[in-house]
């Protein structure tokens, strides 16, 4: 089972599931969660080979959809149901393939579709960080601001530091090996007839409009809206522009 984090208390509204993206947890999405959490219950998780949830030989999406059911199977359902990038792609699987647990979807800046580019950059440069000389992440940011150019995203991966055990919370070795399925996205067949939102940065090209034909085969009541001046990072560039717009989405 995933690790879980719980906001708020069940109301009449439909709970929502929050799904990290790649190398995140749970924990980067406490503010909002948080925030989202005034009128309803919000669940954030923690997917396999992340934060404290268990590590698994794959990081396929048709084995993260099924964490997910088995998550909310476990909740008072339907849950609006949250994902971004790698947790979009497997919330897209999980409403393919288990309406029966999503009232409503918000995708946050991916498609259903295979990207070219790869992050495993980023593995290499939390795997050359020296360990035996971290004590707070601090240190670990000073080691990785000569690989990662973006600080925003050195803040990003030192959130994923066991500083006591001096570990990454993070199965590096199976999320490298995995990257071909994570970049992938599965052949799902059925539709998902529910409300559903592509919420996307507006300076980022996750989410193409040439995309639209195929996002709207399996999602037909798919809707589309940017997030001015915010990239992939979405949430965490404009917060509280993401926050408002999955309110208006939900309500």
């Amino acid at each position: 089972m995933l690790n879980t984090i719980e906001h708020g208390a069940r109301t009449n509204r439909p709970g929502l599931l929050i799904v990290h993206g790649l190398y995140g947890s749970a924990r980067n999405w406490g503010v909002i969660a948080k925030r989202l959490s005034d009128d309803r219950q919000v669940v954030a998780v923690d997917m396999r080979n992340h934060g404290l949830s268990p590590w698994y030989d794959t990081q396929s999406y048709p084995d993260m959809a099924g964490d997910l059911a088995q998550v909310l199977e476990g909740m008072d359902g339907p849950f609006d149901v949250l994902g971004h990038s790698m947790g979009g792609k497997a919330a897209m699987v999980l409403a393919l393939t288990r309406p029966d647990l999503v009232n409503r979807l918000i995708v946050a800046d991916i498609a259903p579709v295979t990207y070219s580019h790869s992050q495993t950059q980023f593995i290499e440069a939390m795997r050359a960080v020296n360990l035996d000389k971290v004590e707070r992440r601090s240190d670990a940011a000073e080691q990785l601001r000569g690989i990662v150019d973006d600080p925003n995203l050195i803040t990003f991966f030192t959130q994923s530091l066991d500083i006591k055990e001096k570990k990454w919370r993070l199965n590096l070795d199976v999320l490298a090996r995995e990257m071909p399925q994570i970049l992938s996205f599965p052949k799902v067949t059925g539709e998902f007839d529910n409300p559903t939102l592509f919420l996307s940065g507006a300076n980022s090209d996750y989410v193409k409009r040439e995309y639209r034909e195929g996002i709207k085969a399996l999602f037909p009541q798919a809707q589309f809206a940017k997030i001015p001046g915010a990239g992939h990072w979405l949430h965490a560039e404009k917060p509280r522009e993401f926050e408002a717009a999955v309110r208006s989405w939900s309500t």
